[in-house]
């Protein structure tokens, strides 16, 4: 979901908040196999989010969501000629293969680290690796990381792969698990095997679907459902309305399964709440989001500390004690220019925080 903007090349600068222009070209970003790297995955608001992110080119930063590598390269390229390193993790198998050619070069010199995990699970992978953090996953002072991406949802190439059934727009199985090695989970078991309340409450929750009880029912009723065709068919047919909305409600429905699948709240929540231990304070959280589930959750993290939570615990004189400060009172959307490039940029909201010196509310509360 991301496309390049202006490739010229230009010298190594530290990047910050504003005022400062990225541009970016070295032989990580170069096209790769099979007309480009960029076929694998669009980087959106590649060049905004190196400006936002990188405040010290000598740190160690992590982009915990990899894809086809084309928002690392961009970091890499800031980072790598200063001494920085930069922990490239995803949960895809397939995206970490793609990655370690694409970055092979930083990952030989050791600018590059490729991690192979889930949200959940990166701290302790973090530790293991012996990159950022201290012994037993614990960051110690100094040791903290300088910046963290999130970059939600599923790639470019996850989508367009027929086989990993994420999208309407293929014949596919009913599969939609970014971890197709490990996750045991598909949408098939949903819809063949879960009860119209089960379904129901996927929808509503995971897609805002307010159509989700008659829709369950409709699913139930086809059983056995076994492609995305015949899922995308069943949704259209259930309720009548216009070709754009039932289009955008086929979308929900496919949204939904995909986030239940993977768990995507629970590993979001997870990673927002482990995010101010792992960053330094003075180091940054960018986060792009697709939708409104997602984007609420950040918005009040960087907000409040907490994603449930719209206010910061505040000190005796009133003070806010937040672990973060936004420093994107809006979000950040893509141009007119990249979304004309790639419409799947519409959607995209990009939010910054800065780690603030107050502890994080695990370390607050004892």
């Amino acid at each position: 979901m991301r496309t390049p903007l202006g490739l010229v090349a230009a010298p190594v600068l530290p990047a910050c908040s504003r005022g400062l222009t990225v541009r970016l070209c070295s032989p990580s970003s170069a096209a790769g196999p099979a007309g480009g790297w960029e076929e694998y995955h669009v980087p959106v608001l590649r060049d905004e989010l190196v400006r936002w992110l990188v405040t010290d080119p000598a740190g160690t930063y992590a982009d915990l969501t990899l894809g086809g590598g084309g928002h690392s390269a961009a970091l890499l390229d800031v980072l790598a000629p200063a001494g920085g390193r930069l922990v490239c993790a995803d949960r895809d198998g397939d995206a970490i293969r793609q990655a370690r050619r694409r970055l092979g070069t930083h990952v030989e010199s050791g600018a590059a680290t490729l991690l192979q995990t889930s949200f959940v699970r990166f701290p302790a992978a973090l530790s293991r690796a012996g990159v950022g953090v201290g012994a037993g996953g614990a960051p110690g002072e100094g040791a903290r990381l300088s910046g963290v991406l999130l970059d939600l949802g599923v790639s470019s190439h996850q989508i367009d792969e027929a086989s990993r059934g994420f999208s309407m727009r293929f014949e596919g199985p009913l599969d939609m698990r970014m971890d197709q090695a490990s996750g045991e989970l598909t949408a098939a078991t949903i819809l063949n095997e879960w009860s119209a309340a089960e379904i129901a409450d996927v929808l509503w929750r995971h897609g805002e679907e307010r159509l989700s009880r008659p829709l369950s029912r409709a699913l139930v009723a086809a059983r056995p459902l076994r492609s995305t065709a015949q899922l995308a068919s069943v949704v259209k047919a259930a309720q009548p309305g216009a070709p754009k909305e039932l289009t955008k409600r086929a979308a929900r429905v496919f949204q939904a399964l995909r986030i239940e699948v993977n768990a995507e709240m629970d590993e979001l929540e997870a990673i927002l709440a482990a995010a101010a231990s792992l960053v330094r304070p003075g180091g940054r959280l960018a986060v792009m989001s697709y939708h409104s589930l997602e984007d609420r959750r950040v918005k009040r993290l960087l907000r409040s500390g907490a994603t449930g939570g719209d206010s910061p615990p505040r000190d005796f004189y009133g003070n806010s004690l937040a672990p973060w400060t936004p420093l994107t009172r809006q979000p950040v959307f893509a141009s007119d220019a990249e979304i004309e490039a790639n419409p799947r940029a519409r959607s995209v909201r990009l939010r910054v925080g800065e780690r603030s010196s107050h502890p994080a509310p695990e370390a607050a509360a004892g």
